[in-house]
């Protein structure tokens, strides 16, 4: 028989309680899964189609100037998306490479953007310092 006022001994719990941490798990993926696709804005772009190898990703992001199919020039850092002049993308441009060289720069030129709109951003962005400089395109399909 126990005595009245001499309680049993508990023994340690040898065990993780992970329900906490599943908890947490299943918070931070949905407010990930919820913010993904906010992340990826953009200028609608038709690229043309080519064969062309893959470029690695990096730890630092391009910069990519887009060519709109109305001719206007945008840059991926822009938030909202602004059109730019040559000159306001070329400052900008600067100024990140200035900060971080290693930087690329990619061009993503509209299907329908005659070439020379193109060649002229190239040649600006040439101009301007960046050594140089890549082309967007899509892989070829249906």
């Amino acid at each position: 028989m126990k005595s009245p006022g001499i309680r049993p001994r508990r023994r340690p719990m040898s065990e993780i309680n992970v329900v906490p941490y599943i908890d947490v798990t299943l918070v931070l993926l949905i407010i990930f899964m919820v913010t993904a696709p906010l992340l990826q804005n953009g200028v609608d772009v038709n690229l043309p189609k080519a064969r062309a190898r893959t470029v690695a990703a990096e730890d630092t992001p391009p910069l990519v100037v887009t060519v709109a199919a109305d001719g206007h020039y945008y840059l991926s850092l822009d938030q909202p998306r602004q059109p730019l002049e040559v000159r306001a993308l070329l400052v900008k441009v600067q100024a990140v490479r200035h900060h971080k060289p290693q930087t690329k720069v990619l061009v993503a030129g509209d299907d329908k953007v005659p070439y020379g709109r193109v060649l002229q951003v190239m040649a600006a962005l040439q101009r301007a310092g960046v050594e140089q400089v890549g082309l967007l395109t899509r892989p070829p399909g249906p």
